[in-house]
């Protein structure tokens, strides 16, 4: 559960992944947000949160099919 100071933080990076990819199920990239979030929801430091989140749910994502074929 996001605690309500994270939560619009929290929010906004999972619209962010939504976005950059949209292809992907909606719930799969908000449980890997949430996921994310549950790891690193006991850091001291508040300030970076939201970007680590963002990174370790990318992470946690499966490869993008597209992307990859670009590459």
């Amino acid at each position: 559960m996001v605690e309500p100071p994270d939560a619009v933080a929290i929010r906004h990076v999972a619209e962010r992944l939504m976005k950059a990819h949209p292809q992907m199920d909606t719930g799969l990239v908000q449980s890997s947000v949430q996921t994310a979030y549950e790891e690193l929801r006991y850091a001291r430091v508040r300030t970076y949160l939201p970007v680590l989140t963002e990174r370790r749910a990318k992470d946690l994502l499966p490869p993008d099919e597209q992307t990859e074929r670009h590459n």
